[in-house]
Formats: structure tokens, C-alpha cells, sequence
């Protein structure tokens, strides 16, 4: 199985599809991610928030892939916006991963209301990180329009990808705006929601009775047909496989449009507002 790939603003290309290990206890990590080796996932998105980056890293050196055909995401942790602290983190990842460098480094929050409102010299830092060959590529998560058009008047930089909220029931169509309107490419994080209910929504569920799948498999695919990247996140193997299973059907225009349609603006938010998100972990 061939997953599609993405070319990026500095002419490189990332898999459209992963696995995201947000929540994978560090203790099942390497399991996890072995498993999705074995199904055929590529890529696989993890962050220093996480704590299960020496897990995701254990799985990749016993895992027999060439480096070349593994595509790794990692983000910088809250409390290391810092220009010191963000290169020395930096570093531990890449030992904690067994890596030399990561394909794609991000910024995990731009905090508005932290480090005096400062992430452009954040997002310089990890440009220079970039340049000094430690990630291939750099870019942001979470950020908002204002966020984007500043780091990027400041520094003329843009962001490989923005990684953000996107599900039917928070579109987050200004943000997808904004990031296609730079350049850059969208990230979906919780393609399925967080409980808040579209696996059960008669309109996924009736897509999914037409298509013999599963309304999982219609939310992935939904984000795929509308050019998201995305990266869903399971223990289970069985389920690492149904989630993998996306890419023998297309949703028809008339169908996107209808799953579209569910969304509920802010009030469909699932996860942290970026606006006022301020949380720094103790160490």
C-alpha cells in the first residue's frame, strides 16, 4: 500500500496519512508503533509532551525500515519556548528517538499569553535548528490567523505545516484558510473528534452504510479528500488496521459537502482554545 504523499513549502514531501501517539502510555509505545509498522503506517507523530518518545524510538530501531521510508513529527514542549531551552530539547529528542534529525519539528502551542507574548523568536529558533540540519522540516501547531501572520511578517519564514483541530464538528475553516493562504499545509489532530459525537451522527453513519465502512473510516477519509494531513491514534491493533484502511473508496463532492455541513463553529471545540491555552508543565 502506497500511502499519498504531501510536497511541502520547502520542497519536501511528508505522508498524508499516520499514527498519532498522543495519550499512548510510554509504557505501550513501542508496541503500538510496531504494530502500525507492521500494518504499513510511515509516519507517525509524537511530541516531548507525550513522554513516549523513547518508546516510538525503540520501535524504530527494531523496526528493519530504512530511515529514509520513516517519517517522524515531534513537538516542542510548553516549557521550552526558550531559545536554549528549544535547541537543548531538541537534542534529548533525538537521543531519546535514536535519531539524527526529525523530518518535521513544531512548535506544540504558541502560548499568546506566555514568555510576554514572544513566539517569534521561538519560531526563528527553529528555523536556525532547521538550517543546522537537526529537522528537516519545521513548522507550528495550533496556531491561530493572527499567530501565523506575525511569525511569518517578522520573519519570513512560513510554516511547513500548521497542526490544529479539525474535525466535522469544529471545521476550523479560518485557520485551513490562513495556512493554505501562507502556503502552508494542514495538520488535522483529532480527525475524530474527542467523544464529541460525529462517529454516531446520522449523517457519518448513513455515508458509511453506503460505502460498507465504518464511520471512522468516513471521517479519515473525509479529511483526506479535503487535503488534511492526518495522523489517528489507537492501542488496539485491530483498529490500527480499520483506521488504515481508507484507501480504496473517495467520498463524492455531495458527501464532503454534507460532512461539512455538521460543523458547529467554536462551540465545537474540543480541545484547548490557542488563544488562551497557557499551560507549562512543572519540569
Amino acid at each position: 500500500m502506497s500511502i499519498p504523499r504531501v510536497t511541502l513549502n520547502d520542497n519536501t514531501s511528508i505522508p498524508q496519512y499516520g499514527l498519532g501517539v498522543w495519550q499512548v502510555p510510554a509504557a505501550e509505545a513501542e508496541r503500538v508503533v510496531t504494530d502500525a509498522f507492521e500494518i504499513g503506517y510511515r509516519h507517525i507523530d509524537t511530541a516531548q509532551m507525550y513522554g513516549n518518545e523513547e518508546g516510538v524510538g525503540a520501535a524504530i530501531a527494531s523496526s528493519g525500515l530504512a530511515r529514509d521510508d520513516i517519517y517522524v513529527t515531534t513537538k516542542l514542549n510548553n516549557n521550552n519556548h526558550e531559545r536554549a531551552a528549544a535547541r537543548e530539547s531538541l537534542e534529548v529528542s533525538l537521543d531519546k528517538l535514536g535519531l539524527e534529525k526529525v523530518d518535521l519539528f513544531l512548535i506544540h502551542w504558541p502560548l499568546p499569553t506566555r514568555y510576554d507574548g514572544d513566539f517569534v523568536s521561538t519560531w526563528e529558533t527553529l528555523v536556525e535548528l532547521r538550517e543546522e540540519g537537526l529537522a528537516t522540516s519545521v513548522g507550528v501547531s495550533n496556531f491561530q490567523p493572527d499567530h501565523l501572520d506575525r511569525i511569518v511578517a517578522a520573519i519570513g519564514v512560513v510554516p511547513a505545516v500548521n497542526q490544529v483541530e479539525v474535525h466535522p464538528y469544529f471545521a476550523n475553516e479560518a485557520v485551513r484558510e490562513a495556512t493554505a493562504r501562507h502556503g502552508s499545509h494542514v495538520q488535522a489532530w483529532s480527525p475524530l473528534g474527542q467523544g464529541g459525537g460525529e462517529l454516531g451522527d446520522p449523517v457519518v453513519t448513513g455515508i458509511a452504510d453506503a460505502h460498507g465502512k465504518t464511520p471512522a473510516q468516513v471521517l479519515l477519509r473525509w479529511a483526506l479528500d479535503r487535503g488534511d494531513i492526518v495522523f489517528p491514534k489507537s492501542v488496539r491493533k485491530e483498529r490500527l488496521a480499520e483506521n488504515f484502511d481508507v484507501f480504496d473508496f473517495a467520498l463524492t463532492a455531495d458527501e464532503i459537502a454534507a460532512i461539512a455541513a455538521l460543523d458547529k463553529g467554536a462551540a465545537g471545540r474540543q480541545g484547548p482554545d490557542p488563544d488562551v491555552f497557557d499551560w507549562i508543565p512543572a519540569s
